[in-house]
């Protein structure tokens, strides 16, 4: 499975350049959003309705991102790229690789690190970011394996492996906040997952699916400029250590529409018994 992940990554990355011919000059500059932690175009935490890339209804698109997150004891790096059709179906990709050193060193644990893989696809059912009266819907599906499961069964989760279902609406109001454009994103999520996935799924606590809600709000200061707020609400699975919603604070530059580089402050509350993990947050995309 893993083998047929990377794979799968690579042959991305690799399309992508080609891709560069068939994407669409015709969105707005940053409507493409940025590479969300679990692959999808959107935010950093939270998926948007949006769709990778700039390609328009009758073209192609596609993104390629990094990103670090760095709190006190613990570090999460994510490398993935997403695909778009027509404006209408994404396909994304993304691993995810968590560090723990210091959870290591307190418990004795045998391992210093947490992987994750993601695949994810996303539908655009109606609307448009922009233009039109109602906002633009995407339905989303991410199904994640977590590669380093014995520690986390040991504490109580159920499953290396999970789906987790999300409905997402964006709107870019143009003017609206003193005279420069607003965007607003709400998502619903059905998951089971225990940090997103990096500590299994399901747990002693609770295992069945849970609703959780999440949120971003972005204000373009110019047309390359954007500063915002995300938040994530996260289900309470494990009895060993409770789960925090998370919550960043964002700058996000965009250069031109190849080019999209996204700072934050990160506060992702308690996790795995270790408090207020707080700290920064960088991701550098390439869009095509």
């Amino acid at each position: 499975m893993t083998r047929y992940l990377r794979a799968l990554a690579f042959a991305a990355l690799a399309c992508l350049p080609a891709l560069a011919c068939q994407a669409g000059d015709g969105r707005l500059l940053a409507t493409g959003g940025a590479g969300q932690i679990e692959g999808a175009a959107g935010g950093g935490l939270v998926p948007w309705a949006v769709l990778a890339g700039y390609g328009t209804d009758d073209q192609q698109g596609g993104a390629a991102f990094v990103t670090a997150v760095r709190t006190d004891d613990y570090g999460l790096d994510v490398i993935g790229a997403a695909w778009s059709w027509n404006n209408r179906i994404e396909l994304s990709i993304a691993r995810q690789t968590f560090s723990l050193d210091t959870l290591r060193d307190t418990l004795s644990l045998p391992t210093a690190r947490f992987r994750q893989d993601v695949l994810g696809a996303k539908l655009r059912l109606r609307g448009d970011l922009v233009y039109g009266r109602g906002p633009q819907i995407s339905l989303g599906v991410q199904a994640k394996r977590q590669l380093d499961f014995h520690v986390p069964s040991l504490v109580g989760a159920r499953d290396d492996d999970g789906i987790d279902v999300y409905l997402s609406a964006s709107r870019l109001m143009l003017a609206a906040a003193g005279g420069r454009n607003l965007l607003l994103n709400g998502t619903l999520r059905a998951t089971r997952a225990n940090q997103t996935g990096l500590l299994g799924f399901g747990g002693d606590r609770r295992s069945d699916y849970s609703v959780v809600a999440e949120g971003s709000a972005a204000v373009l200061l110019d047309p390359r400029w954007a500063v915002g707020i995300e938040y994530r609400q996260k289900p309470d699975n494990l009895g060993f250590a409770r789960e925090d919603d998370w919550r960043d604070v964002f700058v996000a530059w965009f250069p031109n529409k190849r080019v999209a580089v996204v700072g934050a402050w990160a506060d992702l509350g308690d996790v795995a018994t270790l408090q207020r993990q707080r700290g920064g947050y960088l991701s550098v995309q390439a869009s095509f």
